[in-house]
């Protein structure tokens, strides 16, 4: 009899899981990890690195200490011109793959996108790897531009099939079986600066609100139940619940909440900041039944060495977030680690912590 009953459970468990979508599945995944600590994340990481560039299986994290990084962030800026390459200069093809094969190792999935300007972009100009400023996402010369996106706007019907060729791609990130790539998607990211075009001096409120909105019934009319969406302002002096609340889009539109905080200062300040600002997040968080990440971060080319276990993991010891992301490599900016660099000996004392997940740790055995 007792068979019988565990049968039926392990079959009414099982059912259950097949009836959740794949973005509640991640969620699921992304609350069980936080019991066991936090994960490293990296941008672009298996592209390039400081001294190479698209070298098969390499990566600047795993060759400093034998390990792959828990999350991967991809860009899709440039997706919706059509091009080849995205705004980094990194294939679309070869994005594909290695998003493929980073989940297949069993690693996590971030996408961002910083799409151009759509009210100054020069169309078929061959922008691609073009960054700043004139049609880019940083081109803020004009305060109109969602406004004119949204419905009865002068740029509407571009956007729309700037979106859906953002909806192709991202149905195109399948394993070799067909099954949907769990997916965290964090559009429209620090809104709460006004260095994108869809930043806070540049829409109100509500604009800003209905951009969200356009994107996400968008891509879910598609059927994409893949996509956990993130929702991530940038770091502030003094974040508050009410600030964050501004231009949240609800609770019914966001799985993940986040912050992007970079030290552009001294340490005294950054740790400040992002010690008062985890604390205000980690508990919006638990009040709102979302799981916490801190989205971006990092210090531009690893000033101080010791960054990684004397300043940046200190304070993230303390709170119950999923993830940290710090962004790309790159031969004249990095803010990940290199076999080349001073960082790398404290890079691995932080692999060292137990509560710091790389790959090994979270993939599903």
């Amino acid at each position: 009899m007792m068979l019988a009953t565990m049968a039926v459970a392990c079959t009414t468990t099982k059912q259950a899981k097949d009836e959740k979508t794949i973005a509640q599945q991640l969620m699921e995944r992304l609350d069980s990890l936080r019991q066991k600590g936090y994960m490293f994340g990296h941008q672009d990481d298996p592209f390039y690195g400081l001294t190479w560039a698209y070298q098969q299986d390499s990566s600047d994290v795993k060759n400093v200490c034998g390990d792959w990084p828990a999350v991967m962030g991809f860009e899709l800026g440039g997706i919706e011109m059509g091009d080849a390459k995205n705004l980094d200069s990194v294939p679309f093809t070869k994005m594909r793959e290695e998003i493929i094969k980073h989940y297949d190792r069993g690693g996590i999935i971030t996408i961002s996108w910083h799409p151009r300007n759509p009210v100054t972009t020069i169309e078929g100009g061959g922008n691609a790897g073009q960054k700043f400023p004139e049609g880019t996402a940083w081109d803020i010369t004009d305060s109109t531009v969602v406004k004119n996106i949204l419905k009865g706007g002068t740029q509407y019907e571009k956007f729309q099939v700037w979106m859906q060729r953002v909806s192709d791609f991202l149905a195109t990130l399948k394993t070799q079986d067909g099954a949907k790539i769990p997916i965290i998607f964090r559009p429209w990211h620090e809104n709460t600066g006004s260095w994108f075009w869809w930043g806070e001096k540049l829409c109100t409120a509500d604009e800003y609100k209905a951009l969200w909105n356009m994107l996400q019934d968008k891509l879910n009319a598609d059927g994409f139940d893949n996509l956990l969406w993130a929702y991530s302002p940038g770091m502030a002096a003094d974040l508050t619940n009410e600030k964050y609340l501004e231009r949240y889009p609800g609770d019914d539109r966001i799985s993940l909440v986040g912050i992007d905080g970079y030290q552009w200062g001294t340490k005294e300040d950054f740790v400040s900041q992002l010690d008062q600002n985890l604390a205000m997040l980690t508990k919006f968080a638990d009040e709102h039944g979302k799981i916490a990440a801190l989205t971006e971060c990092g210090l531009k080319n690893l000033t101080d060495p010791t960054w990684w276990t004397s300043t940046l993991t200190p304070v993230l010891d303390k709170y119950p977030i999923s993830y940290f992301l710090v962004w790309r490599n790159y031969k004249e900016e990095w803010f990940g680690p290199s076999p080349s660099k001073p960082d790398a000996e404290y890079f691995k004392q932080m692999y060292q912590k137990e509560n710091v997940l790389f790959l090994k740790e979270i993939a599903e055995k």
